[in-house]
C-alpha cells in the first residue's frame, strides 16, 4: 500500500511564529499487492484455459477375420507399375513384367498422364491399381508428381513399394543402352 513520509525530524531551519511551514511528504507505492495480483491472474487464466488436445484421425481397419483372400492382392490385368529413373526417365509395365521385357516401356511425365488415362479407360475401377516404384537415382520431385498424377486422376488404388532388383537392372541396363522403344502416346507422328 501507499505510505506518507511524515519526516518527523528537525530540518534545522528556523521557523517565523506566524507563518507555518507545510511539511514536506513523500509517497511510496508499495508494488507487493500488486505483484500478488498478477500471479493471481497467471494463475486463473492458467487454470481457467484449455490445453490445447492432440488431433487424432479415426482410422477404421477392415475386418479380416470374415474373409480369407488378401486385400492387398491385386489382378495383374489391372496393375500398372510406374518406375522412376535419373534424369527425369519414367518406365512403366502393365500387368507382371514379362521374362523377355517386351512390355517394359519408357515415357516422360508429359506422356505419363496418357498412359494413366488410357489405362484407367481400359480397367474396370474395382481391379484398377498403380504401383509406384521410384529406384536410388529418382528424384524426390518425381516421386511427388507422380502422387499427384494419381490425384489429378482420380486413382484411389495406389501403393509405393520398393523395386525388385530385376526391375532396377532393367533400368540400368535400359539408361546405358540408350533407351526402349517409347509409348505409344509419346511416339513420334508417322510421315
Amino acid at each position: 500500500m501507499a505510505s506518507l513520509d511524515t519526516g518527523g525530524g528537525d530540518s534545522g531551519h528556523k521557523k517565523s511564529r506566524g507563518v507555518k511551514k507545510a511539511k514536506k511528504q513523500s509517497t511510496r507505492v508499495d508494488m507487493t499487492p500488486l505483484v500478488d495480483l498478477g500471479f493471481l491472474l497467471i494463475t486463473f487464466f492458467i487454470f481457467t484455459s484449455t490445453m490445447s488436445t492432440p488431433s487424432t484421425m479415426d482410422l477404421f481397419m477392415p475386418d479380416d477375420t470374415q474373409k480369407d483372400i488378401d486385400p492387398n492382392k491385386a489382378k495383374a490385368s489391372g496393375a500398372l507399375s510406374i518406375l522412376f529413373g535419373k534424369d527425369n526417365e519414367v518406365y512403366y509395365y502393365e500387368g507382371q513384367l514379362d521374362p523377355t521385357a517386351s512390355n517394359f516401356k519408357t515415357s516422360n511425365f508429359k506422356d505419363i498422364r496418357n498412359v494413366i488415362i488410357n489405362k484407367k479407360r481400359n480397367t474396370p475401377p474395382e481391379d484398377l491399381v498403380v504401383i509406384i516404384k521410384p529406384n536410388d537415382e529418382a528424384t524426390y520431385k518425381n516421386t511427388v508428381d507422380a502422387l499427384d498424377e494419381m490425384t489429378i486422376n482420380g486413382i484411389k488404388r495406389f501403393a509405393m513399394v520398393d523395386i525388385l532388383p530385376v526391375e532396377n537392372d532393367l533400368i540400368k541396363k535400359t539408361e546405358a543402352g540408350g533407351g526402349v522403344t517409347p509409348a505409344p502416346a509419346a511416339a513420334a507422328p508417322a510421315k
